[in-house]
């Protein structure tokens, strides 16, 4: 059994240098070297994301011990999916380590103090919607809010299909067009 290591960012514009160098430093100070590491590109507010799930089956045929992460919210947004996660991770009794929050939420406390933090998580991310959603409606108001043109994508939806064709991975399809994997899934449907 190893560690793992789960990091995860909002977007693919995103760098994971910040979490990877804590986790890093973390994990010598403590002696680990058989870290396995798992990375995903993707928003907290769902848990279907494809490292995160690659975590998840690894879990499930007991080859992890112990899951680092940067902090808490790295795992979910969402006060019930982090939540259930951790209790699920703790019940079959993997220690679940924060770095940067230096807490170690094996035990009852442990939990009390995630459920928390996951409200916090939850609480920031709506609270950051709000502005958002504040200042494109006085962005409109002014008339300078232009929005995303209709129709519009990041990349190409037939060259998620021709990568596809080539035999690629929707992981690797979305590495190479600078996407999500739900955007690569998203494309492949539509064509």
């Amino acid at each position: 059994m190893v560690t793992a290591v789960y990091i995860r960012v909002s977007t693919t514009d995103q760098n994971e240098a910040g979490q990877r160098r804590e986790i890093e430093r973390w994990l010598s100070g403590n002696g680990i070297t058989d870290a396995v590491w798992f990375v995903d590109r993707e928003t907290g507010d769902v848990l279907d994301r494809p490292e995160f799930e690659r975590l998840q089956t690894a879990i499930f045929h007991g080859e992890i011990h112990t899951i680092v992460c940067w902090k808490l919210d790295r795992l979910s947004r969402k006060l019930r999916d982090g939540i259930n996660t951790l209790c699920d991770w703790c019940d079959r009794g993997l220690r679940v380590v924060s770095v940067t929050q230096q807490i170690d939420f094996t035990g009852t406390v442990g939990k009390m103090i995630a459920s928390v933090l996951f409200a916090v998580a939850e609480m920031e991310q709506e609270t950051r919607r709000e502005r958002q959603a504040a200042g494109i409606a006085a962005a409109k108001e002014r008339g300078v809010y232009t929005g995303r043109v209709a129709g519009s994508t990041k990349g190409k939806p037939s060259r998620a299909a021709q990568l596809q064709a080539k035999g690629l991975t929707i992981t690797e399809i979305a590495e190479a067009m600078g996407v999500s994997s739900r955007t690569v899934k998203r494309y492949l449907a539509a064509g």
